[in-house]
């Protein structure tokens, strides 16, 4: 992975999100949903998430 990539997050909920919308993760993890072949971006989903409560 090249070092000058960033990883976003707009996702308040997630314990990943800092400071306005930077990602403390190095990697993200993106799976599809289940039964969804829409060819959207609503098909897949963010694996890494967590919530802040966690």
């Amino acid at each position: 992975m090249n070092n000058n990539q960033k990883i976003n997050c707009t996702v308040t909920t997630c314990k990943y999100n800092k400071n306005n919308q930077i990602c403390s993760l190095e990697q993200i993890m993106v799976t599809p949903k289940a039964n969804c072949t829409s060819k959207n971006p609503d098909e897949s989903m963010c694996s890494s998430y967590e919530n802040v409560t966690h």
